[in-house]
């Protein structure tokens, strides 16, 4: 699979990083996402699963998805980051399909990462999967 080339990390605002990252990761082109992550990203997945690349996140998903997107609503940067240290979040809802088929779009999420000097060193994510997934068996309601 060939991926478009996009400019080098380094020459991104952190929000554009995150961006990127996100729409290389969605394909999903975990190898080439990892362009903007540290090597030694440290990742906290849902449920506080430690992660140590893009591609764990993809495989992690391949199992609980029969496929999955995100549909970003907004990327926020906060106020106050710099060269060293910004903070980005991204927000929106995942749409797909289970892996029994059964499509499904407007579940919650917001992601949270550290961008340093261009490159995303910490990365975590929440979303209501689990939520959704209760409904499925019949213990809760939304």
């Amino acid at each position: 699979m060939t991926t478009p080339a996009a400019p080098a990390p380094h020459t991104l605002d952190p929000a554009a990083v995150v961006d990127e990252f996100l729409r290389l990761v969605m394909i999903p082109d975990p190898q080439s996402a990892s362009r903007f992550t540290a090597p030694d990203i440290r990742i906290r997945f849902t449920g506080n699963r430690p992660m140590s690349a893009p591609g764990d996140t993809s495989a992690f998903n391949a199992k609980r998805y029969a496929w999955v997107k995100k549909k970003i609503e907004r990327t926020e940067t906060v106020a106050g980051g710099t060269p060293e240290d910004t903070v980005v979040y991204s927000l929106g809802t995942l749409y797909g399909a289970w892996p029994d088929g059964t499509a499904f779009e407007g579940n919650r999420y917001v992601d949270r990462y550290v961008v340093r000097h261009g490159l995303i060193v910490q990365m975590d994510v929440w979303n209501d999967s689990a939520e959704w997934l209760l409904v499925r068996a019949g213990l809760a309601v939304l």
